[in-house]
């Protein structure tokens, strides 16, 4: 395979196995991820996983706040690259950047494109009950990953599939797709396939997207849980006191209790609540002040009053 030279845009953990094998295969000229952000209880500057690695093999890193200035641009072109990969990078390239590697833009996406087009494609196709998903590469364009497909590879998601393991599954697979990718780059042989079709846009998340409706489905409150495990995760309220609620379990029970209602809390035999349609055992929690728990072992130390519900 060619030893092209290739600038690498990326910033969070799922990205580094891609800039790993792109290490070993061909020469990494720069790093380009986001800049440090603030974490934890001290707010301590943290940097992206993407440049701690860099960091630790010694590639060179650059962290603009924005990509597209005049002055970070015609640094880009300077560094004249032969090929450009991009994999959750976190900001929008212009069709300057795009035309300057002869090889073009490359980017790794977590969904079976044209399905799951934007910012969160893992998240929105767990929560969306998909039974499969994918990594697709891709010759960027102008749109939001609209750009020709290149290569392509499936991953089933089970019934009770989460979010993290769908994510964990995808990032190996991501780094695998891209080698084959600039195998075929590199030999003449890769073939470009236009986008069409259906495509779901799936926008970014945030803490508000979690809250459970219990007026939902027993199938559409599993699906966001797990979508959201591990972040922001799902969460309810019973009061003013908010519960997290990492791992549920459909029970295929039907139920007439109105939607929330608490149908039995037993250390034995768990905490189960009422969907629109059946009942649901919450399997794993996270109740205010406490740390993530099995329902079970919760309940050992505590109750919920007769004929409580979550809102």
């Amino acid at each position: 395979m060619k030893k092209f030279r290739v600038v690498f845009m990326g910033t969070p953990d799922f990205a580094v196995p891609c800039l790993a094998a792109l290490h070993e295969q061909c020469e990494v000229i720069a790093v380009i991820t986001q800049p440090d952000k603030p974490r934890g209880r001290g707010q301590k500057l943290m940097p992206p996983p993407v440049k701690a690695w860099a960091v630790e093999h010694n590639l060179p890193v650059y962290q603009p706040e924005k990509i597209k200035t005049e002055e970070f641009t015609a640094k880009l072109e300077e560094m004249q690259p032969d090929l450009m990969v991009v994999v959750a990078f976190g900001q929008i390239l212009s069709q300057r950047i795009l035309d300057i590697p002869p090889y073009g833009c490359i980017n790794v996406h977590a969904s079976l494109l044209p399905r799951y087009r934007g910012a969160a494609p893992m998240q929105w196709c767990v929560i969306n009950g998909e039974t499969k998903t994918g990594v697709t590469t891709m010759f960027m364009d102008a749109g939001l990953d609209t750009g020709d497909m290149l290569l392509k590879a499936e991953m089933p998601i089970g019934e009770d599939t989460t979010l993290e393991e769908v994510h964990d599954g995808l990032m190996s697979m991501g780094a695998k797709v891209l080698m084959d990718t600039l195998a075929e780059l590199s030999d003449g042989t890769l073939v470009r396939t236009p986008q069409s079709g259906e495509s779901n846009y799936a926008p970014m998340l945030t803490k508000l997207t979690g809250q459970i409706d219990w007026s939902k489905t027993a199938q559409e409150v599993h699906n966001l849980v797990r979508g959201l495990n591990s972040w922001p995760g799902a969460y309810t309220f019973m009061d003013e006191a908010k519960y997290k609620i990492w791992r549920t379990r459909r029970t295929g029970e039907r139920t007439t209790l109105p939607a929330g209602s608490i149908v039995s809390a037993d250390k034995k035999t768990g905490l189960f609540v009422a969907a629109a349609d059946e009942v649901l055992e919450i399997v794993e929690l996270q109740a205010p002040g406490k740390k993530k728990m099995r329902a079970v072992d919760y309940l050992n130390g505590h109750t919920f009053a007769p004929e409580a519900r979550f809102n």
